[in-house]
Order: C-alpha cells, then sequence, then structure tokens
C-alpha cells in the first residue's frame, strides 16, 4: 500500500491541466506566467481560488471555527462516521484496483482534513490510494497541510470552490462530500465513468438535544428520501447513529462552533448552550454512495 498526493489539476482560470514544476504549479497551455501558475505555500498547500470565485474576502470557515472542528474531530467524537467512511471508500477500492493506477480520491469541503487522514491510516492492507483535499476556506486547507507536513505529505491539499473544481475532467474514481456543499454537476464532470460520489448527511435526530435547547422550535425534517442526482445511479445507504456524551463546556463550544447553528441561533440560544457543562446529544448521519454513470 502506498499514498500519495493527487495530481491531475487542473487551472482554475480556464480549466486547462497544470503540471508541477518545483514548488510551483503551471498551466500547460502557456499564458502569462504570473496569472497562469501557483506556488506552494510553506505549509504545504496550493490556492487554487481566483478572486472572481470568491463571493466575500475570506470565504468558507473562519480560524476560530476551523480550530473547534480540530480540537473535536482530533477527540475522536465522530470517528464511527469516519470509519463508516473508510470502509466504503476502501471496499471500492479494492475492486476498482486490479491493474489499474492508484485508486484517487477527493474530499470536497475536506475542512481540517480529518476524514482523509482516517481513510489514509484505514488503508495499511489496501491498494494505493491517491488523495486531494478541497476547501474554500484558507484557514481549514492551512490546518489540514501543517497536520500532513508532520511526516511525508499523504495529500495535496487545496484552496479552491466546489463550484468550479480545478480538477481535470473525468480524472477521480470517488469524491466524498462531508456534511458539505454539493455540487452535482462538478462532481459527475471530474469522476470517471463508475466512480462514487459519497455524500454524508445530517440525519433527522442529528444532535437533536443541542437543537432543542438552542431554537424556540425544530423545523419539520426533511423526507429521508434523497433524490438520485442526474448522471448518477443509487449503489447503497448506511445509517451511523450512536448517543455522545459531551463533558465541559468546552467540548460542548466546540461542537456549536463547528456547525452553522452557531449563526443561525439567537444569542439567547447561544447563550443557554454556553451554559451548560455536559450534554448528551445523538449523532445521526446518512451515509449515501452514488455510482457515476
Amino acid at each position: 500500500m502506498s499514498i500519495s498526493p493527487f495530481q491531475s489539476l487542473a487551472c482554475p482560470l480556464d480549466g486547462e491541466p497544470l503540471y508541477l514544476e518545483g514548488s510551483t504549479w503551471r498551466c500547460t497551455a502557456g499564458h502569462n506566467p504570473s496569472k497562469h501558475s501557483f506556488d506552494i505555500a510553506k505549509q504545504g498547500y496550493v490556492n487554487l481560488l481566483p478572486v472572481q470565485q470568491k463571493r466575500s474576502h475570506d470565504p468558507g470557515d473562519s480560524k476560530a471555527m476551523v480550530a473547534a472542528r480540530q480540537r473535536f474531530l482530533n477527540a475522536g467524537h465522530y470517528q464511527p462516521i469516519a470509519e463508516a467512511v473508510s470502509n466504503a471508500v476502501l471496499s471500492h477500492a479494492v475492486v476498482q484496483s486490479a491493474g489499474h493506477p492508484p485508486f484517487s480520491c477527493l474530499d470536497a469541503g475536506c475542512g481540517e482534513g480529518y476524514y482523509l487522514r482516517q481513510l489514509a491510516h484505514a488503508a495499511s492492507s489496501s491498494p494505493s490510494l491517491s488523495l486531494m483535499g478541497l476547501d474554500i476556506s484558507k484557514w481549514a486547507v492551512l490546518a489540514a497541510a501543517k497536520q500532513d507536513a508532520k511526516q511525508t505529505p499523504l495529500s495535496s491539499w487545496v484552496v479552491g470552490s466546489n463550484a468550479h473544481l480545478p480538477v481535470q475532467s473525468g480524472t477521480l474514481d470517488s469524491v466524498l462530500c462531508m456534511f458539505g456543499f454539493p455540487v452535482v454537476s462538478e462532481f459527475a464532470r471530474v469522476l470517471k465513468a463508475h466512480g462514487v460520489l459519497l455524500q454524508v448527511e445530517a440525519g433527522p435526530n442529528h444532535l437533536r438535544e443541542l437543537r432543542e435547547i438552542i431554537y424556540p422550535t425544530l423545523k419539520a425534517e426533511r423526507s429521508s428520501e434523497t433524490e438520485v442526482p442526474e448522471g448518477f445511479t443509487h449503489h447503497s445507504s448506511e445509517r451511523v447513529s450512536y448517543s455522545l456524551a459531551l463533558n465541559g463546556s468546552d467540548e460542548i463550544a466546540d461542537l456549536l462552533a463547528m456547525t452553522p447553528h452557531l449563526y443561525r441561533a439567537s444569542a439567547e440560544g447561544r447563550a443557554r448552550a454556553a451554559a451548560l457543562e455536559t450534554l448528551v446529544v445523538t449523532v445521526d448521519a446518512r451515509i449515501v454512495m452514488y455510482t457515476r454513470i
């Protein structure tokens, strides 16, 4: 088994393939080098998010949100989800591995890289993997690259947008979308035929106890039936559900800070959560795999 950074990147300005020259990714189309070359930062990531693809000066999760997620996930609170995702990806990799290049996987919206690191650790006796983590938050990608840099880099870490993936068409075996914002048309473009899209979605009871504290009332739950995206067929579904006991206001604050609920809740709701010292919450995740037609 070997793990290597994914290399089939594309220029975010014109979609042409990029090639690595030293510590710089350059566009093969031969455009103005100052505009179509992208340096790898000293921390080990590359920024492929041009200003015209930004909706704000500093898009995505803030530095504080990333730090909260890193503490929470590294404490192992979502380890059962990571194990289920790794098992799903690696079972598909084994099927596809015979006589093929390394199995390539993109985590689209990778955050601070937890799920890719767990996948790499789970792959000790599995086929070769080629990994890439992408997030629109530079703080998330920076945190991921810093943790990866402690050893030989396992992944290509990229600041970029799911709406304009800087990846060559038809080059990926798998795409992960972990509690994120899927852009199905882009996922379909970058996946190979018979590649898999793995989406992890919040189930109806996910963090219900926390939501009951911070909101006056809970919205009606959406149907659990998910429409199969265009260009895909349904492969399989799995539910991961368990109780999680959080001890101390810091752990509870980290959970709230890493979710959209931090901004959706009122000041009163956030204050009620901040007053807690213990909390038992339900983790309820739905893992759905689709196959690219």
